[in-house]
């Protein structure tokens, strides 16, 4: 039998060279690939009752992986997306095959012509104000566990960053200063970098958790000096919303997670009906406009409050020469575009 006919040299040069070398993928996105093939291998092995050095790629047939992704959500319990992106690594593997040897390009064909299956969306929760002060309240601020926890809940719901993207935040990653915009630069998904700035109030809680430690270390770490995980970071969380439903038990009703804390402030900017253009300007710089939608309904007055004191911005009507959306494009598509992931 050829090397080409085996199955395993191409998995070992697609997860080692070209996720890698060719496509430079995050180390996420190459585990979660790597994940896929170990269970597609499982269930291959399973159902074909071969050991798998010696399964081929044609093994590997339509009628097996439809039936692997069927597995997946009746014996796994996995959701649509999570299906779905099952599949799209066993497509990129059948592609990368077909590009290198060309007597699989018929077999590519046919794996890469298994649909994806759709799916309906679910209603992304969010958290009102009271609900949202409640989960900041919770951690006991007498304890270091304690004020490291309301510092990431604090740092979660100043900068919307993932679970992910806090726990793999550092202390260089931060600008700190006491008089003036404190900074902090994330590296999201797609390893791109934006820059969110940060509210006096998380820098306080910032300033004494980071202090005399090295710049390259984490900013959150665990008890044992270690960096938080994206999972501890949803256990967190999950603990405190437990603990604030005893004083808020509306947040019992629903399901809470980092993602959550995420949206909660383009949901308190976004809730409201606007038809007018309303203009904000920070106070320490008053030539700087950034435009908003405008209602007189007193939901968006409360609203509108909410986000003076949130952001430390200057509510300011315009005037009737004054800019519009045709003026500042960029920052009416960026406004539009706040809620909507």
């Amino acid at each position: 039998m050829t090397d080409t006919a085996l199955l395993g040299p191409w998995l070992r040069r697609f997860l080692l060279e070209h996720l890698v070398n060719e496509r430079n993928l995050s180390r996420n996105t190459r585990l979660s690939y790597r994940d896929t093939l170990v269970l597609l291998i499982r269930f291959l092995t399973r159902k074909l009752h071969h050991s798998p050095e010696k399964l081929t790629v044609v093994d590997v047939s339509p009628d097996l992986v439809q039936a692997f992704l069927l597995d997946l959500e009746e014996s796994r319990h996995c959701s649509i997306p999570t299906r779905n992106q099952r599949l799209a690594a066993i497509r990129s593997l059948a592609r990368f095959i077909g590009m290198h040897s060309p007597e699989h390009i018929v077999w590519c064909g046919q794996m890469r012509c298994i649909p994806m299956k759709r799916s309906t969306r679910r209603l992304l929760p969010y958290l009102e104000k009271p609900e949202m002060e409640a989960l900041l309240a919770a951690p006991d601020a007498q304890t270091a566990q304690g004020r490291r926890d309301r510092t990431l809940l604090w740092f979660l719901y100043n900068s919307g960053t993932r679970a992910d993207e806090a726990a793999q935040l550092t202390i260089a990653d931060l600008q700190l200063v006491h008089s003036g915009q404190s900074w902090v630069t994330v590296m999201g998904k797609g390893r791109k970098i934006r820059p969110c700035p940060l509210w006096p109030k998380t820098a306080a809680e910032l300033h004494p958790l980071i202090a005399g430690r090295a710049l390259t270390e984490h900013v959150f770490l665990n008890r044992r000096g270690q960096p938080l995980t994206r999972f501890g970071i949803h256990a967190l969380v999950k603990r405190y919303v437990q603990r604030a439903a005893t004083k808020m038990p509306s947040l019992a009703t629903k399901r809470i997670s980092p993602h959550t804390i995420r949206h909660y402030v383009p949901f308190l900017t976004m809730s409201c009906n606007r038809s007018l253009a309303h203009y904000f300007r920070p106070r320490h710089e008053a030539s700087k406009d950034i435009v908003l939608t405008h209602s007189t309904s007193p939901a968006a007055e409360e609203r509108d409050h909410s986000v003076s004191c949130i952001f430390d911005y200057q509510l300011v009507l315009p005037s009737a020469e004054g800019p519009s959306c045709k003026t500042y494009p960029s920052v009416c598509k960026a406004t539009a575009r706040s809620g909507t992931r």
